[in-house]
């Protein structure tokens, strides 16, 4: 299958791309910066330089694909806003998809996201679901919550480097999911007719709060985190003077996203229907105490091999942790 993924050079579309070449289909990512991506050509993808919010690019980069896996988003740190990538972009790319004749289009949304109509990105997501139903394209819908990836920072590294692990709010339970696992079930559903014009949650085997994470972290790591807790109103109060600037607009809408994990409301969904027409194990799935575990024991590795002594490290020095 002729394969076109946006959004490859980030956290889950790379591991998207990475998939769709071992499982043999022809890759092509759509790319902004052909520097950024060069490891994607090294691994077998074709590149095409194109824009999902410059529309007339799209139909250069979608001819002769007979797939689309849509894996773009805007950044925080990104020049364009959420409702210029997130909305604009993907009716863009919706409709020249349409109009190429592409046979499948998948599309990564949010679980919940019809919920909360005042969060810019679930309010985004959710309308692009219906556009999406609504465009004749014979699509698929993942609904995600959270990537494993992202915890690397979020916790493991700030507890190795003695610094502060943030937790804000009343810390929602959050069914992470590994970004390999994600990839298994998009690069599925492109042979799985069952999974046509529906929409399934993707997500973890079990929903974790910040708490439990922490605790997690600190018995692989020896060591002890140091906490340090976020009061919702402030989160808000940043996030109404975000707004004030254009060019903070992003994080504003962000920091919106934010709060939802802050509610104590968990982010979690039954998988069993997702197992059965993907047709995969749940036993394949990583867990997020194996995914830690292995973090974990490759850094204490690493530490052990260069005789590293936290506490006769000179004040004031650093030390950078991989993300992996």
């Amino acid at each position: 299958m002729n394969l076109l993924v946006t959004g490859a050079t980030g956290t889950l579309g790379r591991q998207v791309t990475r998939r769709a070449l071992d499982e043999g289909h022809e890759v092509r990512c759509l790319v902004r910066n052909f520097k950024k991506a060069a490891f994607l050509k090294e691994w077998g993808a074709e590149l095409v330089q194109a824009d999902l919010c410059e529309p007339e690019t799209l139909k250069a980069a979608l001819t002769g694909v007979t797939a689309v896996i849509d894996a773009a988003t805007a950044r925080p740190t990104d020049s364009l806003s959420i409702q210029q990538v997130d909305w604009d972009g993907k009716v863009a790319l919706i409709q020249a998809a349409k109009a190429a004749g592409v046979e499948r289009f998948i599309f990564f949304s949010i679980l919940d996201a019809e919920k909360y109509p005042d969060v810019p990105l679930m309010n985004i997501k959710n309308c692009t679901e219906t556009f999406l139903a609504e465009s004749g394209l014979n699509y698929t819908i993942l609904r995600l919550c959270g990537f494993m990836q992202g915890l690397i920072g979020q916790y493991a590294i700030p507890l190795l480097e003695k610094q502060a692990v943030w937790v804000m709010g009343e810390t929602s339970p959050i069914a992470y999911m590994d970004t390999q696992d994600i990839a298994k079930f998009a690069v599925k559903a492109l042979s799985v007719p069952e999974s046509e014009k529906k929409t399934f949650p993707v997500v973890g085997p079990r929903a974790w709060t910040a708490y439990e994470i922490i605790r997690l972290c600190e018995r692989l790591s020896g060591q002890d985190a140091r906490i340090a807790r976020l009061p919702i109103g402030l989160l808000r109060a940043v996030r109404r003077i975000a707004r004030f600037f254009q060019w903070t607009w992003n994080v504003a809408d962000r920091l919106a996203f934010t709060e939802v994990l802050a509610t104590g409301k968990p982010l979690n969904a039954s998988m069993e229907e997702t197992y059965r027409v993907f047709g995969i194990d749940a036993q394949e799935v990583t867990t997020l105490e194996s995914y830690m575990q292995d973090y974990f024991g490759r850094i204490m590795k690493k530490l052990k091999e260069l005789n590293y002594k936290p506490l006769k490290e000179k004040e004031g020095s650093k030390r950078t942790y991989p993300r992996f």
